[in-house]
């Protein structure tokens, strides 16, 4: 019974529109009331849920990416992209991904990507004669890198939740070739979709403005540099990466490129501030209902009946991967990492599935859950910022899908994806 109440609370919370953090946190406490524990438990869980020195780098990273994105270094990137690129035949539509491929592991969130990149792109391939709903399609899938290649505040999200004992630095690493493969499957999706419209490529500039374009980009991208290779060599932490990481950003918009103005370093502030607190307050709130999931024994129930369906290993990770991507399409994010991981980690440790390889399985497919409906976060700001209805976008998206699920089962079932660049550093 006390399991009924805690999730068909939150289920209910959630439905009515209640906020993530707050549906956890009148769950958790409700049972907690329900089963006579002491309501200090619960305090003393949230509270202990944000004590980590580890989470002071999400401010950072979050901050660093408002910066950028408020800052001119999309728009340098997405020059460079089409520089390399954009004589390809729908050469734009390849562009668009290895411009998400440079700025999302630069920016770190899906979202700051489809708003810097989007804003950009779009309105010019429709210029070119793309389709809208392409352009919007490209973008939104796209944007998953940021999610996947590093800095990533989710990543660190992942370590809290799988208990603190996981590197984050190795974590890093593990997201870089899935992140890659992830663009290079969308970036032959979007050539082929390309080929079958009819889509014209852009002529080729020359190597002098590729050059110009490289060297004008290398200060933006040495913000990547500066916060991954710091923690992978030693010399920082991820918390000192992130601040050094932000201060190298704040100085290159305002003294290289000149273009954060005050009223873009005020949003780029108000931005951060707003999205770490729902960050905060969701890392507390679910620190107490990870507890009573270990109460209930939630992992253990969960692992016992996906081994009564099949012991088949394969069986088992597809059935994981199908409820993660169920429960993408219906809830935040970094609330699931915070609610699975505690519940799949185990059971993908059992069958042998390393728990880095599982953290890039995990973000794939709540990463996608944020590209479908009904609640497709990125979706819906992809086609706001395109003007593009959701139903004509949903109608055509499909190839995309096809192209990152393809890179996820390959993740999911060759474990060297994930795992050469942490096991070689």
């Amino acid at each position: 019974m006390g399991l009924l109440i805690l999730l068909g609370l939150f289920a209910i919370s959630v439905i009515i529109g209640m906020p993530v953090a707050f549906a956890l946190g009148v769950a958790a406490i409700s049972a907690f009331i329900y089963e006579g524990l002491p309501l200090m438990i619960a305090f003393q869980r949230i509270i202990s849920g944000i004590s980590i020195f580890a989470l002071m780098a999400i401010p950072f990273f979050i901050f660093a990416g408002e910066l950028m994105f408020h800052g001119g270094i999309a728009m340098r990137l997405v020059r460079l992209a089409s520089s390399a690129v954009g004589a390809m035949r729908g050469g734009l539509g390849v562009v668009n991904v290895l411009s998400s491929m440079l700025f999302g592991g630069i920016s770190g969130s899906a979202i700051a990507d489809i708003s810097a990149l989007g804003s950009i792109l779009i309105p010019v391939m429709k210029e070119k004669g793309y389709d809208d709903d392409y352009s919007v399609n490209v973008t939104v899938t796209s944007s998953l890198a940021g999610i996947i290649i590093p800095p990533s505040h989710n990543m660190i999200i992942y370590a809290v939740a799988a208990g603190g004992g996981l590197s984050i630095s190795k974590l890093f690493l593990a997201g870089f070739v899935p992140g890659v493969l992830m663009c290079l499957c969308l970036a032959v999706v979007s050539y082929l979709v390309a080929v079958k419209r009819g889509y014209t490529s852009e002529a080729f500039p020359g190597f002098v403005i590729l050059f110009q374009h490289f060297i004008t980009a290398i200060p933006g991208l040495m913000t990547a540099v500066i916060i991954v290779g710091g923690v992978l060599s030693g010399i920082f932490t991820v918390t000192e990466s992130g601040a050094f990481g932000t201060i190298y950003a704040f100085l290159v918009t305002i003294i290289v490129y000149r273009s954060l103005t005050w009223e873009k370093f005020r949003l780029a502030v108000v931005n951060s501030i707003r999205t770490t607190s729902m960050v905060m307050i969701l890392i507390a709130c679910s620190g107490a209902f990870a507890y009573l999931l270990t109460f209930y024994q939630v992992p253990e129930k969960m692992s016992g009946f996906l081994v009564g369906i099949s012991e088949n290993p394969i069986i088992i990770l597809l059935m994981i991967n199908l409820m993660l991507l169920l429960l993408g399409m219906i809830m935040d994010m970094a609330a699931l990492i915070l609610i699975c991981t505690p519940i799949f980690l185990p059971i993908a440790n059992s069958i042998g599935v390393d728990s880095y390889q599982f953290g890039m399985i995990l973000l794939m497919n709540l990463g996608l859950g944020l590209c479908t409906p009904p609640v497709g976060s990125c979706l819906f700001v992809g086609c706001a910022v395109g003007n593009v209805k959701l139903e004509d976008a949903v109608k055509t998206i499909w190839p995309f899908y096809i192209g990152i699920l393809v890179a996820l089962m390959l993740v999911t079932f060759i474990p060297a994806i994930s795992l050469t660049l942490p096991n070689l550093f």
